[in-house]
């Protein structure tokens, strides 16, 4: 039982691991051409193939699911972060980088929740103040996220690995989420009438 589930962790540290690279999806062409602007578009394929028939050309619908995408990825992490904690797995340095780590988490998905409500609220005259908005805090997320990553710089160990592995994930997934609003800030205020 016990090589079992050892088994069973190295397949998915391996999957996290190549997550930001390898993942590869059949997708149809509108999550193909949404996500052709992004640094990771494998993961930004797999992780929005399901807004396909709902977004279709619309950069603002693309820009909202990235960041809905992007919330549910970082609270997923964040709640694994708590658990590694609630189980007491890391001691020392690697402890007080975990603490770090989960506040910076809470900050990352408060700076996601206030992007994600501005993109559902986006209209023409503010339009270009709002996206500065919501990429500030994009870019807010992604810092919060590589201070995570850097309390770890470092420190060994198979916790410690996939505690890593997990949140440079969620930041691949955070980088497309900032290039497809910044796709919606080149299309402009008329892409809000987009079908």
């Amino acid at each position: 039982m016990l090589g079992v589930t050892l088994v069973l962790k190295l397949v998915v540290f391996a999957w996290v691991i190549n997550s930001c690279t390898s993942v590869s999806v059949e997708g149809n062409s509108y999550v193909r051409e949404a996500c052709s602007v992004t640094r990771y578009q494998d993961l930004c394929v797999h992780s929005l193939a399901s807004f396909s028939t709902t977004a279709k050309q619309n950069p603002s619908i693309w820009a909202r699911a990235g960041v809905s995408v992007t919330i549910s990825e970082t609270k997923s992490v964040a709640q694994y972060l708590m658990k590694v904690k609630s189980q007491s797995s890391m001691r020392g340095r690697n402890q007080m980088a975990l603490n770090d780590c989960i506040e910076c988490f809470q900050d990352a998905i408060d700076n996601l929740h206030q992007s994600l409500g501005v993109l559902r609220k986006l209209n023409d005259p503010s339009f270009y103040a709002q996206l500065w908005d919501v990429t500030t805090w994009l870019s807010a997320a992604m810092t919060d996220q590589d201070t995570c990553l850097d309390g770890f710089d470092g420190r060994k160990g198979k916790d410690v690995k996939l505690l890593l592995a997990k949140v440079s994930n969620v930041t691949c997934i955070t980088s497309n989420a900032l290039a497809l609003v910044n796709k919606l800030a080149t299309t402009g205020p008329e892409s809000l009438n987009s079908p």
